[in-house]
């Protein structure tokens, strides 16, 4: 058994009240039930309470606990003031009858909670959703089912049966487990789901006083999270091209906004079939509708870029840094054969400027060639050649086995393995053998040298494109690599906030419920800058998990416990 403390205020007055509780195994779980209400207790009588648990049943007939003796001070010692605690006493047990029940997850959790008021999140949704009749106040749900994005918990159902329980939270929010079920937590997504542009605008301003954003920079990345269910009653719900290698799933796209470091600004979220170059326009236009239209510099990767996405841009007066599609490396081969001119930016990375054929006006081009990048993506190439040329003997040998008169089958064969390995397929060519009857005999493998040696000379190069007012090459590009903070904020999302799967059904809760995995996001971005500024690196997956524990969801540990 153990005692609660109950809050409750009425006219401006707080009261508080004590329940001692057991805790009871149930179908659905741990549950504990009150044994008695104790009702207020005094610093004196709760003391004794903790003090001895042999007091119990005298105080639950309603007699009050007799006083502790007080032991006199040994000679020399001063006697203990009234703000020291108790001496200790020692007691014989029998440690083989001894227990720990009801373990309870702490540090996490109240680190969570902890960013939660610092970033004044409590208060802004406190006036955005007052408290009615309810038991629970949709802020504290708020809270809750944050903190629980933050804990990696993939859905309100496991919270409500198995997680909360297992948590310190009941006592950090003043929340009831009793109180905490699927049907509340629901119901506070829809709440919560109707407040997205004021939680962004409130986010915005804390990281302007906290970090001087000036918000100059905004980098744009589209990604996929894919579905659990046929989410028939969810028209964004569609199959397309997905980042979680989940084809046979739907999906929705979301577009995320964020600083150079990382901090997320905005999203929105767009059908699961939806191409990511149709979504610039879209994410322009609502963050100039929130945020003002600006001369800020937009960065995007290649993915994003269609001339007539930089048309809109450039009649908006908005500054881009963009990259640009391989195709458009053929205009600078010599150039990446050359020595001079080129400008080291860090170990094994050069870049220079260029000029680009039929280029727009006001435009440069930052040519960057990448030495390590260059060895990587050429030792995926020997392996996809060595692999498609591994199939294409096989497919010879069948051949020798026996002819085959079908060139349909034949070319169907071969037109599959060089589908599957695209890259090598530019280089290696496969010459069908046939004899005197017309019938394929087998295979002639060959290799483009002319096409192989143009693309290891492309290997490791890429090209940038800007209309912004900057000359050096060097800062450009730094500008550009910024672009990798939007990824990672995806996979921070993805493998430590449980933004996938999605097992809601309707369109609604699902905005929801990527909106609880924004503001998660945002803790977990705010924790990382702090630890910055302390010299405590920029990884917060080893400070929340320093023992990396595996557990659903990503590896961490449990940094505190509470037993009760």
């Amino acid at each position: 058994m153990f005692l609660r403390r109950k809050t409750k205020s009425a006219r401006g007055v707080g009261y508080s009240y004590w329940h001692l509780c057991r805790t009871v195994r149930t179908a659905r779980g741990p549950r504990q039930p009150v044994v008695a209400s104790l009702g207020k207790l005094d610093q004196t009588e709760l003391a004794g309470l903790r003090g001895g648990w042999d007091d119990l049943p005298a105080l639950l007939r309603g007699e009050m606990p007799p006083p502790r003796p007080v032991t006199a001070p040994l000679p020399g010692f001063a006697a203990p003031s009234e703000a020291d605690s108790a001496p200790p006493r020692w007691e014989p047990a029998d440690l083989r009858a001894l227990r720990v029940e009801r373990s309870r997850d702490f540090g996490e959790c109240y680190l969570a909670l902890s960013l939660w008021h610092r970033l004044g999140l409590d208060a802004l949704l406190a006036e955005l959703l007052p408290a009615g009749r309810e038991t629970v106040g949709w802020a504290h749900t708020a809270a809750l089912l944050t903190i629980a994005r933050f804990c990696a918990q993939r859905s309100e159902l496991g919270v409500a049966e198995h997680w909360y329980d297992t948590t310190a939270l009941d006592d950090l929010l003043g929340v009831d487990p009793v109180s905490v079920n699927d049907d509340r937590l629901y119901r506070g997504l829809d709440q919560l789901g109707e407040h997205k542009d004021a939680l962004c605008a409130h986010l915005m301003a804390r990281y302007r006083q906290w970090f001087g954003v000036r918000f100059e920079f905004l980098l744009y990345d589209v990604t996929s999270t894919y579905f659990e269910g046929e989410a028939e009653r969810n028209p964004q719900a569609q199959r397309g091209y997905s980042r979680d290698q989940r084809s046979g799933n739907k999906q929705v796209c979301i577009g995320l906004v964020c600083t150079p470091d990382g901090l997320p600004l905005g999203f929105e979220v767009f059908a699961g079939n939806r191409a990511d170059v149709t979504t610039v326009e879209d994410i322009v236009r609502v963050m100039e509708n929130k945020h003002g239209v600006a001369e800020r510099v937009w960065v995007m990767d290649r993915g994003m870029v269609s001339e007539a996405n930089l048309a809109f841009l450039r009649e908006r007066k908005a500054r881009y840094l963009v990259g640009t599609p391989k195709s458009w490396l053929r205009a600078h081969e010599q150039t990446l054969l050359e020595h001079t001119d080129w400008k080291t930016v860090q170990d094994g990375l050069e870049v220079r400027l260029v000029e680009q054929p039929d280029g727009e006006p006001g435009e440069r081009y930052v040519l960057c060639r990448s030495g390590a990048r260059a060895e990587k993506e050429r030792a995926m190439l020997q392996r996809q050649s060595g692999r498609l040329t591994e199939e294409l003997i096989k497919i010879d040998a069948w051949l020798r086995r026996s002819a085959q008169t079908d060139q349909e089958t034949v070319g169907r064969r071969i037109g599959r393995h060089f589908g599957k390995y695209p890259t090598a397929a530019a280089i290696i060519v496969a010459a069908v053998v046939h004899d005197a009857e017309g019938r394929a005999v087998g295979l002639r493998i060959s290799s483009r040298l002319d096409a192989g040696q143009k693309a290891h000379r492309q290997k490791g190069a890429y090209l940038l494109r800007t209309n912004c007012e900057e000359t050096d090459p060097a800062l450009l590009w730094k500008w550009y690599i910024q672009l990798t903070q939007a990824e990672a904020a995806f996979r921070t999302a993805k493998s430590d906030l449980g933004l996938r799967p999605v097992f809601h059904q309707k369109e609604h809760r699902v905005q929801a419920h990527i909106l609880v995995c924004f503001l998660a996001l945002a803790l977990w971005r705010t924790l990382e800058q702090w630890m910055q500024s302390k010299g405590l690196g920029t990884c917060a997956r080893q400070l929340v998990s320093p023992a990396g524990q595996n557990q659903p969801g990503r590896a961490r540990s449990k940094p505190a416990t509470l037993r009760g």
